[in-house]
């Protein structure tokens, strides 16, 4: 199916389900999808590394130019953001000087549109990295992708092109000790002769465990909402979605549901 990437470094402001009137930035390649995950619902499509060099990153310089550009211009207007969010062609994190243009950003919404809230939506590959980790510890909003606890699971949803582990992952999400929002997918349907649903009782027990150790200040829950490379995933109904915010809300965590 088709699918889509971001054709600039900063766009929007969008009307988002998730976070309102949005600014969006990119760090990825314009018009190519640039991640450590290969997810089989990504509406930015498959992840080919093997043209990774022809695409390079944009540098530090050029982002704090354009976003500077895009806040004076909105600032003008009169039309102010809820949140800048880094989404945009993969995974924000991997930029190698993720960390300074977080900075460089808290230095521009402060100057232009205090009361924003920076947001990131990473999947939670690079938490390693000390300064990613540092980064990410300082801004309103830290979502961090969780769709699955099963590593058989994680394996057919996410299809990692790095070596980390599940376990991993879970570990360092751990680390932020509250200081993050935790962002589940839940898609059923089937890939090549594999069954995928991480919405049965078996998935949810073990991610519900998980969630309780993590205790985010929120979980995020919602279905594929566009296009996706894998042809036949299903979307999740509502009443589905909102019986796992039932169970989620009854080990005391907050839930937010998007449909």
């Amino acid at each position: 199916m088709s699918t889509f990437l971001f054709d600039d470094i900063v766009f929007g402001p969008v009307n988002s389900r998730r976070f309102g009137v949005s600014l969006g930035i990119n760090l990825l390649p314009v018009g190519y999808k640039f991640c450590t995950f290969n997810c089989i619902y990504c509406e930015c499509g498959w992840t080919f590394k093997e043209n990774s060099k022809k695409h390079p990153l944009p540098k530090r310089e050029e982002i704090f130019r354009r976003l500077n550009e895009v806040l004076g211009n909105i600032k003008v207007q009169d039309t102010p953001p809820d949140n800048i969010t880094f989404a945009g062609n993969g995974e924000p994190t991997i930029h190698p000087q993720f960390a300074e243009i977080i900075d460089d950003t808290i230095q521009l919404r402060d100057k232009y549109f205090p009361a924003a809230e920076i947001t990131v939506l990473s999947n939670s590959t690079i938490l390693h990295k000390k300064p990613v980790f540092d980064a990410l510890n300082k801004i309103e909003n830290n979502v961090l992708k969780l769709d699955t606890v099963n590593e058989e699971a994680f394996q057919l949803i996410n299809l990692p092109y790095s070596n980390t582990s599940l376990q991993t992952i879970i570990d360092n999400i751990k680390r932020f000790n509250g200081n993050q929002v935790i962002q589940t997918l839940f898609i059923r349907g089937k890939y090549g002769d594999k069954v995928i649903d991480n919405t049965t009782d078996g998935e949810i027990n073990s991610w519900l465990k998980v969630l309780k150790e993590i205790e985010p200040k929120y979980v995020m829950i919602y279905p594929i909402d566009r296009d996706t490379p894998v042809s036949g995933l299903k979307k999740i109904p509502k009443n589905e979605l909102d019986k796992i915010a039932e169970r989620v809300e009854a080990i005391g965590i907050k839930t937010k549901t998007y449909y």
